[in-house]
C-alpha cells in the first residue's frame, strides 16, 4: 500500500474527497477445525490473470467488481498482475507473486503440518473498487458460494 505522502496530487485530491463508507461490524465466526486440519484459500485484491486463459479486469468507473478463479497449481509465470490502479508500485508483486498471493509459504505451512490443505482454488480481485455495491451484493457471495463449494475452511486475504 503506498504512503499518503507519496502519491500523487490527484490520489489525495481524491481520497479527500471520497465519500468513505462506514461498515457494520463483521461477526467473528470461530474455526470450526482446528488450523491443522483446516482448508486454505488465498484472496488477492492484486488483479491477478491468467495471462492466455483469463479477461484482464477491466477499467471501469466505480472498478470491476468481478474476480478471477486462480488454480492452486497454477505456474507462477503464467500470472499477470492487473491491478489497475497506479497508487503503488506494481514491480515487487511482478517479481516476487508471494508477496501478493503467498502459495510458497502456503504450501510450505501444509508440508510442515502446520495447517491441514491448500484449497484446489484461491480467488483474485481487482482492489481500488470505489463503488462497492455490486462487489457486496452479487460478486463476493458468488466468492463465498464457490469458496464453500470447495470446502474452504479459512480464506486469507491478501490485500493489495
Amino acid at each position: 500500500m503506498a504512503d499518503f505522502a507519496t502519491l500523487t496530487v490527484r490520489y489525495r485530491l481524491q481520497m479527500a474527497i471520497y465519500p468513505w463508507r462506514r461498515l457494520e461490524r463483521t461477526p467473528w465466526q470461530p474455526l470450526r477445525v482446528p488450523l491443522q486440519q483446516a482448508r486454505i484459500a488465498l484472496v488477492t485484491s492484486a488483479g491477478l490473470y491468467r495471462r492466455e486463459l483469463d479477461e484482464p479486469f477491466a477499467q471501469m468507473s466505480g472498478g470491476d467488481p468481478s474476480f478471477r478463479v486462480i488454480p492452486d497449481n497454477v505456474e507462477p509465470g503464467t500470472l499477470v498482475v492487473g491491478q489497475t490502479s497506479h497508487a503503488f508500485d506494481h514491480g515487487p508483486a511482478e517479481r516476487d507473486l508471494n508477496l501478493v498471493l503467498p502459495l510458497e509459504p502456503l504450501h510450505a505451512l501444509v508440508v510442515a503440518g502446520e495447517v491441514g490443505s491448500a484449497a484446489a482454488r484461491h480467488l483474485s480481485f481487482n482492489g481500488s473498487i470505489t463503488a462497492p455495491g455490486r462487489l457486496v451484493r452479487r460478486t463476493a457471495p458468488e466468492a463465498a458460494e464457490l469458496l464453500r463449494g470447495d470446502g474452504v475452511d479459512v480464506a486469507l486475504f491478501v490485500p493489495v
